[in-house]
């Protein structure tokens, strides 16, 4: 009886710490908050490569996603992604946004590059 119990007290303790990395990284893990900065800076490259963003444009926008994705991390630090803190960094990402769209509709474009040997 005492071995049967033993079995099983070691069986349980060796699940718990299988499942710990998982249930650890789901704490902070928010899949949604990545896929909209993968596809914000998605828009950026286009807009760059497209001529709708000019240099300048496009590096102030990566600055930018760049300390949103710090931000996170800051917060994803002690573990956890809290409520109020997935807010923030989702008014965070709004703003991003709507400088994304501004930068790639306004009115300055970079012009299409022409090759030197077309006179």
């Amino acid at each position: 009886m005492k071995k049967i119990f033993v079995s099983m007290l070691t069986t349980g303790v060796a699940c718990m710490l299988a499942a710990a990395p998982v249930l650890a990284a789901s704490a902070t893990d928010d899949p949604g908050i990545q896929k909209r900065m993968d596809i914000q800076q998605k828009r950026i490259d286009q807009g760059g490569q497209s001529g709708q963003i000019t240099p300048k444009e496009e590096k102030k926008l990566d600055k930018q996603q760049q300390r949103i994705k710090k931000k996170e991390a800051r917060m994803k630090s002690d573990g956890k992604l809290t409520k109020k803190e997935r807010a923030k960094l989702t008014k965070e990402q709004n703003k991003a946004s709507q400088k994304i769209y501004k930068e790639k509709h306004d009115n300055q474009v970079v012009p299409p590059a022409t090759p030197s040997s077309v006179k």
